[in-house]
């Protein structure tokens, strides 16, 4: 296998180099450490990889089936949610068993679409499930769902915590130590779910993930949280809400980004349960036409109803109470007042547009939009520098100084090139995101702006401009921070500067190219 056999598949120009460097160095260390390579290369080729984790309870296998699109992931307490499973792409729906041995053991979903709630096997001899579905979203990320942190499982714990590199070192395996395993299994990227609490344990699993997954300061690049269950917030408890749930869990929600950074890049409110159902398929037609029904009553007879849950579910009106019950299951209280809201402003409305109008309550559009600019935008740079990662773990856990030498030469040699500058600005996209270097908030806007776009025009703030404009912004600005880094700039700051500085250049430079 070649780079440049493999370029299209990779996720840039910088994974495709680290790719070059893994392959030529692998006649050049040990059978042990190649054999590392081997796997670091073979998740280079592979989408980039998110890992769902947070607190038991906390709706991340709700989330999972919301993004993927598909009622997959078991939400309910089983045996399967005390596994980590991977949800990647394949031309056939099938479910793997990997057992500790190594040994897979092949599984079809159940009937209704989702892995099965019993696998038939001694739980306690699986290390993890790989499930393969033909879906479209699956073929540029692979999502994993982590069991939940906090479990009284400690089975379960102990199996995110491996999966988050904070599991304990075994020096005295014959195969890789858990560290470098760690290092080259690990996920790349995490989205981290919160509910209204945030715990110290919640930050811990954060910087386990951040020293697992990446080689220089990370967090904001590879991180994001969503704060789930936005509905059951309290919003007369939330001060500056006036009452509105939604901008209760928004103001929530920065709260909580204030206390988890610079861990995460932000924190986005979101109702999983909602978002599931409606993306998912389970969002029925009956369901719509129920919810019409509902919206016929009196208006404060059904008010009244919506104060609870079991007032709504054991109040008598001509709505049949499993109606009502399933409703419930898959919109809670929330979901189903902005639905009788939308068909009491516009009756006629669609089932496939009030499914629409759930899906817009429920906050997944701007989580997807989020996921899309800190992880799919940078996919390159977080990749490779996992990658490079994996590669110093393995040079250093094999023992040999020359073979750790030879590797640390290699590598700053590809950090000199031009293509390695992403990985610097994705660091110095860090710094300032997460306040280690403080700037004035026009500099700070103009740094995140260049380290989160792919796109040239929005990186100079300028999209849509002709090509002669952005040759001559990108050279201005190129100017105004080296300027800055040499004569205005704290030591600190002028770090940051000369990366902006170089990264207009380069901007500069490939536009002229084009």
């Amino acid at each position: 296998m070649t780079a440049a056999a493999d370029q299209g598949r990779y996720a840039g120009p910088l994974s495709a180099s680290v790719a070059a460097l893994c392959n030529r160095l692998r006649s050049q260390v040990s059978p042990r450490t190649a054999a590392g390579f081997t796997e670091v290369l073979r998740r280079l080729g592979a989408p980039l990889q998110v890992a769902v984790a947070g607190r038991i309870k906390s709706g991340k296998s709700t989330l999972v089936n919301a993004l993927i699109g598909r009622r997959v992931a078991p939400t309910d307490v089983g045996e399967c949610t005390r596994l980590v499973t991977r949800f990647q792409y394949g031309t056939v729906d099938r479910v793997e068993v990997v057992f500790l041995d190594g040994r897979k053991q092949v599984l079809p979903f159940a009937a209704d679409g989702s892995i099965p709630a019993e696998l038939g096997v001694d739980i306690s001899e699986v290390s993890h499930l790989e499930a393969y579905l033909t879906h479209a979203v699956l073929q540029d990320m692979t999502v994993i769902d982590t069991p939940g942190l906090g479990s009284l499982d400690a089975a379960s714990v102990s199996r995110t915590e491996q999966l988050l590199g904070a599991a304990d070192q075994d020096e005295g395996s014959d195969d890789l130590d858990d560290t470098s395993r760690n290092a080259v299994a690990g996920a790349e990227a995490v989205l981290y779910v919160v509910t209204q609490g945030v715990r110290a344990d919640d930050q811990q699993a954060l910087a386990a993930f951040t020293a697992a997954t990446a080689s220089r300061e990370a967090g904001p690049v590879n991180a994001i949280a969503v704060l789930n269950k936005a509905d059951t917030i309290v919003a007369e408890t939330v001060e500056g809400a006036e009452g509105d749930v939604w901008q209760a869990a928004r103001l929530l929600a920065q709260k909580q980004a204030s206390t988890l950074k610079p861990r995460v890049a932000d924190v986005l409110p979101v109702i999983g349960l909602i978002a599931e159902s409606a993306e998912s398929g389970g969002f029925t037609s009956a369901d719509a036409e129920a919810l019409r029904q509902l919206a016929g009553l009196d208006p404060d007879e059904l008010e009244t109803m919506l104060v609870a849950a079991d007032i709504f579910t054991s109040w008598e009106c001509d709505v049949p109470a499993g109606v009502r019950l399933r409703l419930l299951e898959k919109l809670d209280l929330f979901g189903i007042r902005c639905a009788v809201d939308r068909l009491r402003a516009e009756p006629e409305i669609t089932a496939g547009a009030l499914r629409r109008t759930l899906l817009d309550a429920s906050g997944l559009d701007a989580v997807r939009r989020r996921l899309s600019v800190v992880f799919a935008a940078r996919a390159d740079g977080i990749k490779a520098a996992a990658a490079l990662a994996s590669v110093t773990a393995l040079a250093h856990s094999s023992g040999d100084p020359a073979e750790r030498q030879r590797v640390h030469d290699a590598i700053e040699v590809l950090l000199a090139r031009p293509e390695a500058h992403q990985l610097r600005l994705l660091e110095a996209l860090t710094l300032v995101a997460s306040g280690a270097v403080e700037m004035p908030d026009d500099l700070t806007e103009e740094v995140l702006r260049v380290g989160s776009n792919a796109d040239l025009g929005a990186q100079l703030g300028l999209p849509g401009a002709s090509r002669p404009e952005l040759v001559a912004h990108a050279l201005e600005r190129a100017g105004w921070w080296r300027s800055f880094a040499s004569f205005g700039a704290t030591p600190a700051q002028s770090r940051v500067a000369h990366v902006v500085h170089r990264a207009y250049f380069l901007i500069w430079q490939q536009i002229r190219e084009q």
